[in-house]
């Protein structure tokens, strides 16, 4: 059964964004790799990390990147695992640019994109994808929602 994420970031400038990701996960107890591996400066490192990602236990890809954003399709094309792609803001058009290119994936080629920024929202739903198989993972995650919602009703109650 896998039971990793493989994240990915295009430059160590991402970090601080793409770490919520690493954080969402472990508050599951979900095992992850995270490195940095730029599509356009390290394909090579890309492809070897992607292609060799299923033997390694990884369930799902987490791949976070700013302007043309690339790296998730290019993780797309090196594996039939689901890739999550994260624009990120880094750019002059505050990472509509890399939302774009993110969604806009050709036909026959699927990578699943989160918001803007939403880093955590893609380690939940890479956890979603590895609960499919795993009741444990399934149950914390119906914890953190009931989590969520308590917070809301006691933010509710306080007004």
């Amino acid at each position: 059964m896998a039971r990793s994420v493989l994240i990915l970031m295009g430059s160590k400038s991402d970090l601080e964004i793409m770490r919520k990701a690493a954080d969402t996960l472990e508050k599951l107890g979900v095992e992850h790799e995270m490195t940095i591996a730029s599509a356009h400066r390290t394909p090579e490192r890309v492809d070897t990390l992607v292609r060799g990602a299923r033997d390694r236990g990884v369930g799902a890809v987490i791949a976070g990147a700013g302007m043309a954003a690339h790296l998730a399709g290019v993780c797309a094309s090196k594996t039939t695992l689901p890739v999550i792609g994260v624009p990120l803001s880094g750019s002059k058009l505050v990472g509509v640019d890399a939302l774009l290119a993110t969604v806009q994936m050709p036909p026959g080629m699927p990578v699943a994109t989160v918001g803007i920024d939403m880093a955590a929202n893609a380690a939940l739903l890479a956890a979603q994808m590895l609960a499919v198989e795993d009741a444990d993972l399934a149950r914390k995650l119906e914890d953190e929602r009931e989590r969520r919602a308590k917070a809301v009703e006691e933010a509710a109650a306080e007004l």
